[in-house]
């Protein structure tokens, strides 16, 4: 066999492994709730073979659910917004009251009814760590009103012989009138770092963090789009390839937006009315990310996003068909969505229900997407639960502007001297933030140049420990691309930024 292809066929295997491995990280699902009789515990192997058991845990969930596993798809904890519980289905150290507050004090036990209320996010440079970002509500006498609070928790895996241990906990990084749930992440363009976007009540406004090796970074806002009035409970979500982000709330209708993973902005806001009655519904995107579906109580709706008008491919692929198990009122309407491992997308219903209902082609338009009401058997009762998953094996969007974690590939006098060495870049609105790592006291010129070649900054220093930092001043600068390089005598270490 030619040397060449051997070697291509190697890469193509142990990438191919690497990317499987990864995906152990989603591969369990823990729902259900121990009043219904057990809990449920889903599982996608290797294969994408579904597996369906019964657990008697403590922890019960309502619309609240999210989980992680580590690659090998080992559970590691998993919370329902009032607690965490980890691989030992246990209150994990320093994981009870998780919020404060009546309501959590009234719901810890029995689940968050809040969709999409958490997200878990890894650490971006330590894979042993992961922040949990999570909401509560409020209530004024028995009326349960937007939450005020952000918060994050900070899990360290490392701690309590491997079971983990909360090290930081309801720390409060959004103080405002809240959207209620919908917490959504997307990984950046460099395929290390975290947005995480949620949206002000009774408003247009988009609150945007950045998730970084240096911290959590923002409140960035951006008002774009509809009116958010909190009509009824839904989602929001990414598309899979992180170019599209949409939000379903029944008396809110649907929004699908443009998004820039480099900037975190989002843009081209299409409103679409869905003209039912539903009080509660849920939104996916297909695996190819150009479809999107809408559960909404009665009906399942699909559009594709790829399309110049979107609004006219609405397809109505499912019509609720009256069953209820195990009688009613328990009626199998279509609630909450995710997008699974397998590529399927799974829908919970809006009330205690031992079905799932699947889209068992959401790549394919039309029927051929083949929506199998109450097709997924639970053995026991699920309260309404659907896992917040995010895309975590999204990949840097290659030859971005803002794929700065690659090494430079210019001209240098020593190619090996690039090892362990990288720069990286952030901006912020006003300043651009530049990190050059393993220089070890050098002195070096840091330049600034626009996309016409113009030097526009230069910046002499020397390197104190091992690494460079600089805060480039935007002001005055021009909307563009502008090229950051900082120079030594043996290396030249590049990256680039977008200023809007």
């Amino acid at each position: 066999m030619n040397c060449f292809i051997l070697r291509i066929l190697l890469i193509f295997f142990f990438l191919n492994l690497t990317i499987v491995s990864a995906q152990g990280i989603v591969n369990k699902w823990v729902i259900g709730y121990p009043g219904g009789g057990s809990n449920v515990l889903i599982e996608f192997n290797r294969d994408s073979i579904l597996s369906i058991d019964t657990l008697h845990l403590k922890m019960s969930f309502r619309d609240l659910n999210a989980s992680i596993c580590d690659s090998h798809g080992d559970l590691l904890f998993y919370t329902n917004g009032g607690w965490i519980a980890n691989s030992t289905h246990d209150t994990m150290m320093n994981g009870n009251n998780l919020v404060p507050g009546t309501y959590a004090t009234n719901w810890k036990h029995d689940g968050f009814r809040i969709p999409q209320g958490a997200v878990i996010v890894p650490f971006p440079d330590d894979s042993s760590k992961y922040y949990l970002f999570h909401e509560t509500a409020d209530l004024i006498g028995n009326t349960v009103i937007p939450c005020k609070n952000l918060f994050y928790s900070v899990i360290d895996m490392n701690l309590d012989i491997g079971l983990g241990a909360v090290t930081l906990k309801n720390i409060v990084l959004l103080n405002d009138t809240l959207s209620y749930g919908a917490l959504t992440v997307c990984k950046h363009a460099n395929g290390r770092d975290w947005w995480l976007l949620c949206h002000q009540a009774h408003s247009d406004l988009f609150f945007e963090y950045l998730v970084t090796p240096a911290g959590i970074l923002g409140p960035y806002t951006q008002n774009i789009g509809s009116i958010i009035n909190e009509g009824g409970a839904g989602q929001a979500c990414f598309s899979p390839d992180g170019k599209k982000y949409a939000r379903y709330f029944p008396d809110d209708d649907l929004d699908i937006y443009d998004f820039d993973r480099c900037t975190g902005l989002l843009s081209n806001s299409v409103h679409i009315s869905i003209y039912d009655s539903s009080f509660a519904g849920g939104i996916s995107f297909s695996l190819n990310s150009r479809y999107v579906y809408i559960s909404s109580q009665d009906y399942i709706y699909q559009f594709d996003v790829n399309d110049t008008n979107i609004s006219s491919t609405k397809d109505t692929v499912a019509i609720y068909d009256g069953f209820s198990s195990p009688f009613p009122p328990f009626n199998s309407y279509f609630y909450l969505t995710q997008l699974a491992p397998d590529g399927r997308i799974y829908i919970s219903a809006p009330n205690s229900m031992d079905y799932l209902h699947v889209i068992d082609s959401p790549d394919s338009g039309g029927n051929a997407c083949n929506v199998i009401q109450h097709g997924i058997y639970l053995k026991t009762y699920n309260g309404t639960a659907i896992p917040n998953h995010p895309n975590y094996f999204l990949r840097a969007d290659s030859g971005s502007v803002c794929d700065t974690l690659m090494l430079s590939d210019s001209p240098i006098k020593n190619s090996q001297i690039l090892k362990d060495k990288k720069i990286s870049v952030f901006y912020d609105g006003q300043k651009a933030f530049v990190n050059a790592i393993g220089l070890h006291g050098k002195t070096y010129t840091l330049q600034v140049i626009d996309v016409l070649g113009h030097l526009v900054i230069e910046h002499k220093g020397a390197v104190n420990g091992s690494y460079a930092t600089y805060d480039v001043p935007c002001t005055g600068f021009a909307s563009g691309i502008y090229f950051v390089s900082v120079i030594t005598d043996q290396e030249q270490l590049d990256c680039k930024f977008v200023k809007e």
